[in-house]
């Protein structure tokens, strides 16, 4: 009698796998008070200090300008391209006639980091971190085809590979708590960047070209403040969603 050896996955296969598979509702993390403050920790060192920001900013920087694409595309517009840049800038390209559709696409760019983060601090502790982490990669790979330059490219694909080392070597168990970590750096990038927003109105008036505010008042004649407020607003919101499991725990509810 033969015997035959299963076949080992490859890498890829591996990683498709571990995507699909991620689609189911894990478990649900039990998290403690001291495990929390450490993910807070993990989160404030990711997107604080100027070390780090440098490397985890161009992921912000990614979800900012997807903010903006994903925006242009559900309002019908012509998706022109994407341009990342190591200086954490970004630009986002779109065609439309409507101004209303431009408007819309324009505002989707300070308050996504924050509304993705509060997605995946909900997600990561209700069983579907896994699902988020999945959805999150596949989302990545996908906006390659909108880059139009080598840095972005070089930053959308390390940032491609860094998530997909996630998806692989984390066990589903483990997940949820990945997916709050990068939630919670992201509404901590939220906040930097709507800082580093409201200092280019204030001081840094030379800027004013590069303010996705700026450009919307030119865009409707709303005041450039209105447009720092609503930005905040939502970005507020986004951190009052992640606080409601976060404080269960805090308060022993959970």
């Amino acid at each position: 009698m033969v015997y035959f050896a299963p076949a080992v996955p490859t890498v890829p296969e591996e990683w498709w796998n571990r995507i699909a598979a991620g689609f189911a509702r894990s478990e649900v993390p039990a998290v403690t008070v001291t495990e929390l403050l450490t993910v807070v920790l993990v989160a404030v060192v990711l997107s604080v200090p100027s070390a780090t920001w440098r490397y985890f900013g161009l992921f912000a920087t990614v979800t900012h300008e997807l903010g903006h694409a994903f925006a242009a595309l559900t309002s019908g517009q012509r998706l022109g391209g994407i341009k990342l840049r190591l200086n954490h800038s970004g630009t986002t390209t779109s065609f439309t006639r409507g101004r209303f559709a431009a408007v819309w696409s324009g505002f989707w760019g300070y308050p996504v980091p924050g509304v993705t983060g509060a997605a995946l601090v909900w997600s990561g502790f209700n069983g579907w971190g896994p699902a988020a982490m999945s959805a999150g990669l596949l989302v990545l790979l996908a906006s390659l085809i909108f880059i139009r330059n080598a840095a972005g490219v070089l930053i959308l694909l390390a940032t491609v590979v860094c998530a997909g080392a996630l998806v692989l070597a984390v066990p589903s168990a483990f997940t949820g708590h990945v997916a709050i970590v990068l939630g919670l750096a992201l509404l901590v990038a939220a906040v930097r960047d709507l800082a580093k927003l409201t200092n280019v109105h204030l001081r840094r008036r030379d800027q004013l070209a590069t303010s996705d505010a700026y450009i919307l008042y030119r865009a409707t004649t709303v005041p450039s403040g209105v447009w720092i407020t609503l930005f905040s607003l939502v970005v507020a919101a986004s951190w009052a969603v992640a606080w409601q499991p976060m404080s269960r725990i805090f308060t022993g509810g959970a």
